[in-house]
């Protein structure tokens, strides 16, 4: 059974200007070391951020409640298969709030085209 869906689209640029202006306090408060990693090591930094950010919206949207409640953006972490399908791993405060709904799954699709980045997330009870 669907409990919820989340869908965020999320402007390339605004990534670039932050990877440009080597904003590194801002990237580290949104995305965990791994993520960090991950996304400097590619050639298109910024398309790879977006995607994330986007994804962790939509996780948001489709719980419902926004960031609040001690929720930080490091409980969530978008993470890679061996193919490269993208995961949402949970800890912390998401984690807990995904157990307390009875959630049991997240399906996560990311795509991008031009300047833009987008994710689609569903949360199965």
């Amino acid at each position: 059974m669907i409990y919820g869906t989340g869908v965020d689209i999320v402007d390339i640029s605004r990534f670039q200007r932050f990877v440009a202006e080597n904003n590194t306090p801002l990237l580290q408060r949104v995305f965990t070391p791994r993520e960090l990693d991950y996304c400097s090591g590619k050639k298109h930094s910024a398309q790879h951020f977006a995607l994330r950010f986007a994804a962790k919206e939509a996780f948001l949207k489709a719980l419902g409640m926004g960031l609040r409640g001690g929720l930080s953006w490091q409980h969530m972490e978008v993470v890679n298969d061996s193919l490269g399908k993208p995961d949402l791993v949970l800890s912390s405060k998401a984690a807990e709030l995904f157990a307390e709904a009875g959630l049991q799954r997240i399906f996560l699709s990311l795509s991008h085209d031009g300047n833009m980045a987008v994710a689609m997330l569903v949360l199965e009870k």
